[in-house]
């Protein structure tokens, strides 16, 4: 049996000792993912799929029919280069096997003593047969290892190879004794750590001496002999706390330390210290290209340190950062100042416990959870600080430095506190209180004018007024002292426009078409009528007058009509206008017709045209217009008086005598056939309505 690493120590039952508690592998844990990536139990099976795998003597594989081949560097770069799932992991266990040629029979043997420690049966594992009983029988003999010591046994090799003494120590502290590699661990940690000792004790020297350079090299060998060790790390963050300007910034964010420093030519280590509630120092990594920290309890004071490193060493003395207390301040903090008053807004950092505000002096002022508002402050310049308070984990309300900031209280003008209007012939008088000291301004707003009391700047005021225009107004009163103004109550004022050119004539039909100027700015008129058939009235807007004018019905009778602005605003202050009047006569009409005398005189008969002057409304009717026949070739009616030929005149002075007269048309006054067509002329055209027959019995041939 010469040659065999162990299991040269054989007794009843055939038991084997010295079995590894630890794989101490580097990189054990990279291993342990790739094997269950590929879905694994242990890491054998990745060397012999089928079984048969051999450990005790060393690690075999089957090689032929009845032959095996130890498990080496080709074998294993062999196994790394095909397509198997398993690849991964022969890629991991050749680079070990490189590094410690027995690692990879160790990590195997490891974990099939844990997985047979479990219970697990060991004709399942795909050892050996003739190995199964040996290896049961090595598995009962070693010391079984309980969750927190495989973790220790399985993470101490990475720990050692990062130099992390400290950690080591604790982590050997789980594991039985027993394991010669172990052992061997343990005596290199003392030999290692008692140097990390002296150098510390020759750093603290020096700096005692005032030696800055000596400490800082002799803490780098202890850094360099044990990378965990704080009191290192503490003595060269001492040494080289830095001046006014640090080269490793430190920035406070609303929700991390945002840090900065000169990356060029090599790799880093950044860590953070900080105090714990207890006092102590504490040092905890943070990953050097995040350039932040997230990580920072609230209320904690910090200071980062970040060390150059050469093939993940630290290689020279650190960049230090000045301490920063990781209370975010408020974020956009906005003042503003009114009558004896200063406003202030902000954003609140995410984990204030409250927000306190002071003015200079001491006074503390109530505040919201966006913002604070005083109130009964003098004129003048005042001074403020705004200061977050943070919970610790301890339970201390720990405040931020705060924000100091600085605003005027401006002189603000007296309001005005009423506003009066009063109807001055065709203008309105205002009248109004308060606004003493200051320019009483009277303003029409555009839209809905701003509550009495609104803070407002003159800029924004719209143009003074001093008389409202026609239509509806709402003049308000504007208190302003130079470039701040208060707004002041408002009035609705109504400046009513006259109506003019109202008109009024008769249809055939009966209606009466009513005619005006229409206001513009007047949405509504009232027009009123009385006569012997009765009075009434009647409202019209705008837009149905525009649309489809205004008819009425009056009846025959003599009408006095009356159109005026009808008020919008009930409530308001009425300037009135003029209305318009008019008077419609009674119905008075003239029909024509064509009458043919049968009387014949030298063999030829007349065509007469009888024109008569009637009245519906009786006495008083208005003056009679002429009364004008025009002819037109052809069976087309003309369409004016100027439209055709005029072939007899008829004053309306004979009307009014005769009530009927009959006039003999020109003979032939134009080739037959012709068309006839009479006409109203003059200044009272309108005031007579014009009956006509039908077209067909005016035509003559």
């Amino acid at each position: 049996m010469a040659g065999r690493e162990f299991g040269h120590v054989l007794g009843l039952p055939r038991a084997l000792s010295g079995l590894p508690l630890s794989p101490l592998a580097v990189g054990y844990g990279d291993l342990a993912a790739a094997q269950h990536a590929a879905g694994l139990r242990h890491l054998g099976e990745a060397l012999a799929p089928a079984g048969d795998l051999r450990v005790l003597d060393g690690l075999y594989v089957p090689s032929g029919p009845r032959g095996r081949r130890r498990v080496d560097a080709d074998l294993l770069d062999d196994l790394a280069g095909t397509a198997s799932p398993a690849a991964r992991v022969a890629e991991l266990l050749a680079g070990l096997h490189r590094r410690d040629p027995q690692g990879p029979r160790r990590v195997v043997l490891y974990q099939l003593i844990c997985l047979l420690q479990e219970s697990c049966p060991v004709a399942e594992l795909g050892v050996h047969p003739d190995e199964r009983a040996g290896l049961v029988a090595a598995a009962g003999l070693r010391p079984t290892l309980d969750r927190r010591q495989r973790d220790a046994a399985e993470s101490v090799a990475d720990a050692w190879e990062r130099r992390r003494l400290h950690r080591v120590r604790g982590l050997v502290e789980r594991l039985p004794q027993g394991d010669p590699g172990l052992e061997r661990l343990r005596t290199a940690l003392e030999a290692r750590s008692a140097k990390a000792e002296a150098a510390l004790a020759a750093a603290r020297r020096a700096e005692e001496g005032g030696a800055a350079d000596i400490a800082s090299e002799r803490y780098l060998r202890a850094l360099d002999l044990a990378a965990d060790d704080r009191r290192a790390v503490r003595g060269l963050v001492r040494v080289h706390r830095p001046g006014p300007e640090a080269p490793l910034r430190a920035e406070l964010a609303l929700d991390h330390i945002a840090l900065d420093w000169d990356r060029a030519g090599s790799d880093w280590r950044l860590l953070c210290l900080y105090r714990t509630e207890q006092g102590a120092v504490r040092v905890r990594e943070v990953p050097a290209d995040a350039a932040r920290d997230t990580a920072v309890p609230l209320g904690t004071a910090v200071r980062y340190a970040v060390f150059p490193l050469e093939d993940g060493r630290v290689s020279g003395p650190p960049l230090v950062s000045h301490r920063v207390l990781f209370a975010p301040e408020v974020a956009g903090l906005s003042l503003t100042d009114g009558p004896g008053r200063i406003a202030g807004t902000w954003r609140r950092p995410p984990g204030a416990a409250e927000v306190t505000v002071e003015l200079a002096g001491g006074t503390r002022l109530d505040t919201r959870a966006d913002g604070f508002t005083s109130t009964g402050l003098p004129v003048g310049r005042h001074t403020l600080r705004v200061v977050c308070h943070y919970r610790t984990p301890d339970g201390r309300l720990v405040p931020s430095p705060g924000v100091r900031a600085a605003h005027t209280v401006h002189p603000w003008p007296d309001p005005v506190r009423t506003l009066t209007a009063t109807p001055d012939g065709d203008t309105v008088r205002f009248d109004w209180t308060g606004g003493a000291g200051a320019e009483v301004r009277l303003v029409v707003w555009p839209g809905r004018p701003p509550l009495p009391g609104a803070e407002l700047r003159t800029s924004e005021l719209p143009p003074a007024v001093t008389s409202p225009a026609a239509g509806h107004s709402r003049v308000a009163a504007v208190a302003v002292l130079g470039e701040r103004a208060l707004a002041g109550p408002a009035v609705d004022v109504e400046v009513l426009q006259p109506v003019t050119g109202l008109t009024a004539r008769r249809l055939p039909d009966g209606a009466v078409s009513v005619l005006l100027d229409w206001p513009g700015a007047t949405n509504q008129l009232m027009v009123r009528w009385e006569g012997p058939d009765g009075a009434g009235e009647r409202t019209v807007t705008a837009h149905a007058y525009r649309r489809g004018g205004l008819r009425l019905r009056l009846g025959p009778g003599e009408v006095r009509l009356r159109a005026t602005a009808v008020p919008q605003a009930p409530d308001g202050v009425v300037v009135t206008a003029a209305g318009a009047e008019t008077v419609l006569p009674p119905d008075t009409f003239i029909g024509y017709q064509l009458v043919r005398d049968r009387r014949r005189f030298l063999g030829k008969g007349r065509t007469l045209l009888r024109v008569t002057l009637s009245s519906l409304g009786g006495a008083g009717g208005p003056e009679v217009p002429e009364f004008v026949c025009v002819a037109r070739s052809g069976t087309l009616r003309p369409r004016s008086a100027a439209d055709g030929t005029t072939v007899l005149r008829i004053p309306g002075t004979d009307l009014t005598r005769h009530g009927t007269v009959e006039q003999e048309l020109p003979a032939a006054p134009l080739p037959t056939p012709y068309t006839l067509r009479g006409f109203l002329l003059g200044e009272h055209a309108a005031a007579v309505r014009l009956e006509e027959p039908s077209p067909a019995t005016l035509v003559v041939r």
